[in-house]
């Protein structure tokens, strides 16, 4: 039964034009072809980019982030409630009113302290600032030579330097998907996952399919703009106020650029138009595509929430991480605000968060 799914699954007609077949992309005459084999490599590479990732953030990105003051905020901790804890862990992190009341007569506390508890438990929860700013180093380190080596990749063209391209890219993304339930979570966790999926299948199918030259393209593109992004986290985080402000307005400016004018109207007509012209479509010219409007369908959501942001500067109102969590603090408004269930938070962009700016200094 295996061996007929897997007939099924690599079964010429879905992934090849008509009239060609897996025998002829077979190397011969000292041409070389791309195969689905190559792709194996990636998963035990993704581990090691784990095991990189840990020693980076350990020796690299602590280090950077002393010695560009980033500092922690004081956290009270949430004193020992068995009752308290097993609400937060089995009902909700946030009670509603009700629950409250109920919550309280059951611990002996009164209102205003199983709300305070409450805050201090999300508080407990959230993720540090120095956590933020290694797996941002991490991430802007990987993008800025994804993106140097990229643009040597297109310039060189060749099969080799192709093929560890791809196989380093894809990996990254593994390595993204194992890591994220480790990872900063934040409001767009569903279009993150979404996105790293999307990602790794057209990586993969570009690569097997022979649509190498557009893979490679795409891949570039993305980390054209995704190291800009990482860099403004890194001085937000710092508290690098106008640095991070402008470093933003650049991301902004090459993230419109990229994905919503390059992207669908000159690499995405591509792959739509121009195999036409050759063979008759099949089934992996429509997932391809598929694939390729889902991604797009992705950076038009991240880019309105980006020109909403860009607005927020042109107005001078201040910008915040909207996809985390805000940290709350002691005062009433506060405890006032947890117990109708909390201020909430808006999503944003681009599979990455965007910049609290919030700072107690400027460069």
């Amino acid at each position: 039964m295996l061996q007929t799914l897997y007939d099924y699954f690599w079964w010429e007609r879905l992934w090849l034009p008509v009239n060609l077949t897996w025998a002829d992309l077979e190397d011969r005459d000292g041409r070389v072809y791309a195969k689905a084999s190559d792709l194996y490599i990636t998963l035990p590479l993704a581990l090691l980019f784990l095991i990189i990732r840990y020693f980076f953030e350990l020796y690299v990105a602590t280090p950077l982030a002393a010695l560009l003051n980033v500092k922690e905020k004081t956290r009270l901790r949430a004193p020992l409630n068995p009752t308290l804890e097993h609400f937060y862990l089995t009902s909700g992190k946030q009670p509603k009113q009700a629950e409250v009341e109920l919550l309280s007569r059951q611990s002996g506390l009164s209102g205003r302290q199983v709300e305070r508890w409450f805050r201090r438990r999300r508080n407990q929860d959230r993720p540090s600032l120095l956590k933020k700013f290694r797996e941002a180093s991490w991430r802007f380190t990987f993008y800025l030579i994804a993106f140097i080596a990229g643009m040597a990749v297109i310039v060189d063209s060749l099969i080799p330097s192709q093929y560890w391209y791809y196989m380093i890219e894809l990996s990254f993304y593994w390595s993204l998907l194992f890591s994220i339930a480790s990872d900063v979570k934040r409001k767009d966790f569903k279009e993150q996952i979404i996105h790293h999926v999307a990602t790794i299948i057209l990586i993969s199918f570009s690569w097997f399919a022979s649509y190498v030259r557009a893979g490679t393209l795409i891949m570039a593109l993305h980390d054209s703009s995704d190291y800009l992004l990482e860099s403004a986290k890194m001085f937000n985080y710092a508290g690098w106020k106008n640095t991070c402000n402008n470093i933003f307005i650049v991301f902004a400016i090459v993230f419109i650029i990229t994905r919503l004018v390059i992207l669908p109207f000159w690499i995405l007509h591509c792959t739509l138009v121009y195999p036409l012209e050759l063979y008759p479509a099949f089934f992996g010219y429509y997932f391809f595509n598929f694939m390729m409007g889902v991604l797009q369908l992705l950076h038009i959501f991240w880019a309105y929430l980006i020109l909403r942001m860009a607005h927020k500067f042109i107005t001078g109102k201040l910008v915040e991480d909207e996809r985390s969590d805000r940290e709350e603090t002691e005062s009433s408004e506060g405890e006032e605000a947890a117990a109708g269930g909390g201020a909430k938070s808006r999503p944003l962009a681009n599979g990455h968060p965007i910049l609290n700016n919030n700072h107690r200094k400027n460069d």
